[in-house]
């Protein structure tokens, strides 16, 4: 349970049996997201993603963007300054807040929301060309009736024609070959360290150490690619296509992270994709 007093992350006497997907509220206190950008490292993210989500949204034609975990408010304000119509949920109010300020400082004015995704759509009142949920966000989502519920109301506040785009740490490579994720595309902040502490079917928990002896953690579902691509085609999405590290060709083994393009709109060639 969210209290806003809380100055310590707190996981109990046994961490590894906090598996609920309520806990990310505990999770995200002031202090940790505060420090939170000097791990994504906003300039050096950008470079490491390039044009792609810009790139992506404008194939599919949107303009108006629904930002269902906008954290520290990264992508929101590069869409805003893109040219898009941007709307930033979260359900941590501390995330919320501090992605306020950055676009203030960015010169620009969030439109913000906070919203529990199952429930996304009791706070969200419009439809949107598209959805995305990036940052490995969608982890935090422990129980599978969660899962669908979630999926379920992003694909409810989307046009006809809209597409969700979701991202996903490559887990399958954790969880089958014991590889550590590296520090090239996500996570680009110098100095910074954030890695796999423990990894069994059912969690992932993370250790980030910051400058100055800080360490947090943060306990994860760890989805595996085909089970995530298979629940967005049974809530009802129509095509869904697979980048790895922003290529659409790529091994197995080798992505830090999966990007998902879900597309909403029915079309009678996607029927066997």
């Amino acid at each position: 349970m969210y209290n806003p007093t809380h100055t310590q992350q707190d996981y109990g006497n046994d961490p590894l049996a906090v598996r609920h997907t309520d806990h990310y509220q505990a999770e995200y206190i002031q202090s940790f997201v505060e420090k939170w950008d000097q791990l994504i490292d906003w300039d050096g993210r950008a470079q490491s993603e390039g044009d792609f989500f810009v790139r992506m949204l404008r194939e599919h034609g949107a303009r108006k963007v629904l930002d269902v975990a906008t954290g520290t408010g990264f992508h929101s304000v590069r869409l805003l300054k893109e040219g898009f119509e941007v709307t930033s949920a979260d359900g941590n109010p501390n995330m919320l807040a501090k992605a306020f300020a950055n676009a203030r400082s960015h010169g620009k004015l969030l439109r913000t929301v906070q919203a529990d995704w199952r429930w996304l759509n009791q706070d969200v009142h419009d439809y949107y060309d598209a959805a995305i949920c990036l940052g490995n966000s969608f982890t935090h989502l422990f129980d599978e009736r969660d899962r669908r519920k979630a999926l379920a109301e992003f694909y409810a506040t989307l046009r006809h024609d809209g597409i969700l785009i979701i991202d996903q740490r490559n887990y399958d490579a954790l969880l089958d070959h014991q590889v550590a994720p590296s520090h090239n595309f996500y996570y680009c902040g110098d100095d910074v360290r954030a890695t796999p502490e423990h990894v069994d079917d059912s969690l992932a928990r993370f250790r980030y150490e910051f400058p100055g002896e800080n360490v947090f953690h943060l306990n994860m579902f760890p989805l595996r690619k085909n089970y995530l691509r298979r629940l967005l085609h049974e809530v009802g999405f129509q095509k869904v296509t697979t980048y790895g590290d922003f290529k659409e060709t790529y091994r197995e083994d080798q992505p830090d992270f999966f990007i998902h393009v879900a597309e909403k709109r029915y079309r009678q060639e996607d029927e066997n994709a």
